[in-house]
């Protein structure tokens, strides 16, 4: 009764998750206009940071005793799949918009499988194989409609910086579950080390010239700064701890599969905004989730 209870709530955690992601992605996507996405993914990073912390005095916990390893793999988890991943991320969103960006991200769950095949000994089903080939189809459908008002050199940027994107946060939650599963730590003890760690790597690629520090904008008005920080309270603080929360509790497959529903909660809310969406792109999305879905049926 236990387990399933357990899997009941990561599952759950993992679709509020989703919605989260898919409406601050919205919000990402008007800020990348004016703020740089190395410094927006430094920014959300800060502001979680802090809001983690007040919440964990607030709870008097104190940190799990936990080993070098565990530490070290959250660590790592963290400056791949949020300081890199997350920077990727919002570059991608920069050039693609919300809605095309997060299809990208239904690319994660078959990479992470792969990556389990090859580095943890996870044997796929034919059934799995049969959803990784339904899914790139799904998003190799949309990705390549053509609209005249695309910037194409933009769009193939944007493109490479979402498929960057998915690689690195596959590749984080890989790791982020390994340790969790060897671990007693809570999932927001392990989101706040992943955060510090995604924070360093952030902070030190600032500095770098492909970072081009002189646009950086350290002088932001106090709106931007309170979007920021009501967009990181979504989609980092609440959103990546129920990601933690989805991977501790529930089977790497299926909290994966359910993390990457959020194009299906984008597609009304950009249609809301005014912004037209294609039967060919509504048909990607469905292929895409039912490759997810057929992936990982056992």
């Amino acid at each position: 009764m236990d387990f399933l209870v357990n899997n009941f709530l990561g599952e759950i955690a993992a679709l509020s998750a989703a919605l989260l992601w898919a409406i601050s992605s919205v919000v990402y996507s008007h800020l990348g206009l004016k703020i740089a996405p190395l410094q927006l993914n430094f920014s959300k990073g800060i502001i979680a940071i802090a809001l983690i912390i007040i919440t964990l005095l607030i709870q008097g916990t104190a940190f799990s005793d936990l080993s070098t390893s565990t530490i070290a793999l959250l660590s790592l988890s963290g400056i791949i799949g949020i300081g890199l991943g997350d920077t990727a991320y919002f570059a991608a969103l920069n050039s693609l918009g919300a809605r095309r960006t997060l299809l990208l991200e239904t690319s994660s769950p078959p990479i992470g499988a792969l990556l389990a095949l090859i580095f943890i000994g996870e044997q796929l089903t034919n059934s799995a194989w049969s959803g990784i080939i339904l899914t790139i189809l799904g998003i190799a459908w949309v990705i390549s409609e053509r609209n005249p008002l695309d910037n194409l050199r933009g769009s193939q940027q944007g493109i490479i910086w979402g498929i960057l994107a998915a690689i690195a946060q596959a590749i984080g939650a890989v790791i982020s579950r390994y340790a969790l599963i060897q671990s007693d730590i809570s999932p927001l003890e392990s989101t706040l080390i992943r955060l510090v760690g995604g924070i360093v790597i952030t902070f030190a690629l600032l500095f770098l010239p492909i970072a081009q520090p002189s646009k950086i904008n350290w002088h932001l008005s106090k709106r931007s700064l309170m979007i920021i920080a009501i967009a990181a309270l979504a989609s980092t603080y609440l959103g990546i701890w129920l990601q933690q929360i989805s991977l501790k509790f529930a089977p790497t497959g299926i909290a994966q599969t359910l993390l990457a529903t959020s194009p299906l909660f984008i597609l009304p809310i950009v249609a809301l905004q005014g912004e037209k969406i294609s039967l060919r792109a509504i048909l990607g999305v469905v292929i895409s989730l039912g490759g997810i879905a057929v992936m990982f049926v056992r």
